[in-house]
């Protein structure tokens, strides 16, 4: 067995990722933008472009995004924290 399937993937990695720890950390002001109707994904690409890629992280943002929908809007950090 090889690691071809790996290395496809980071190949295809979009270079605006910004990776985990980034995404986890502004996750809740993304999240507010998109309950917002805000331009989300043109105001931080990086993050967006993260999201595509890493199934973990969209989870934490739906995730969020639903916690502050019961609240009546998002405020306060983000308590989201998966390692991958």
């Amino acid at each position: 067995m090889n690691d071809w399937p790996a290395l496809d993937h980071f190949l295809r990695t979009d270079p605006r990722d910004v990776g985990c720890d980034q995404a986890m950390e502004m996750l809740h002001v993304y999240a507010e933008l998109v309950a917002a109707g805000g331009p989300a994904e043109q105001r931080y690409p990086g993050i967006a472009a993260h999201l595509r890629a890493c199934g973990p992280c969209e989870r934490g943002l739906r995730g969020t995004a639903g916690r502050g929908a019961r609240r009546g809007g998002l405020t306060g950090t983000c308590s989201v924290r998966r390692p991958h």
